[in-house]
């Protein structure tokens, strides 16, 4: 089988930030790295499940909501993948910052009842909102 452009990058050159890994069928994709790869820092499994609810939630609530296409943890947990058409980087690194910056105000973890998550007690809000604060330091350095 071929290789996934995902496996051919060398993880260990990889930095934390916002890059943009590529365009296929309109489909651009942008890898929201918060953890260096190989370094030892992961997302707890709670804290990078409640980053994915916020942040899904925030994304499709926007202005932009029409051209988010997915928001979803990397299995590696460092961080996440955000698919988007009709956006460009800087485009994206706009709304990301907008939506990590509401992302601080959340006092609850959205879709967070059993009918509404298949492990919907794997959360941890107070570390998914550190991991948003750190990472929104991050956009703000690039």
């Amino acid at each position: 089988m071929d290789k996934i452009p995902s496996f051919s990058k060398n993880h260990d050159t990889l930095s934390v930030g916002l890059h943009a890994c590529g365009t296929a069928h309109g489909v651009t994709t942008f890898d929201l790295r918060f953890k260096k790869p190989n370094a030892g820092d992961y997302l707890s499994p709670k804290a990078c499940h409640t980053v994915e609810h916020i942040i899904a939630t925030v994304l499709r609530n926007s202005d932009e909501k029409d051209n988010i296409i997915y928001f979803g943890p990397m299995g590696c947990r460092t961080g996440f993948y955000l698919l988007t058409v009709n956006l460009n980087y800087a485009e994206v690194l706009n709304l990301l910052k907008q939506s990590f910056s509401l992302a601080l105000k959340f006092t609850e973890v959205p879709g967070n009842k059993r009918e509404e998550c298949g492990n919907y007690l794997e959360h941890d809000l107070a570390d998914g909102i550190h991991e948003c604060k750190k990472y929104l330091e991050i956009l703000n350095s690039l």
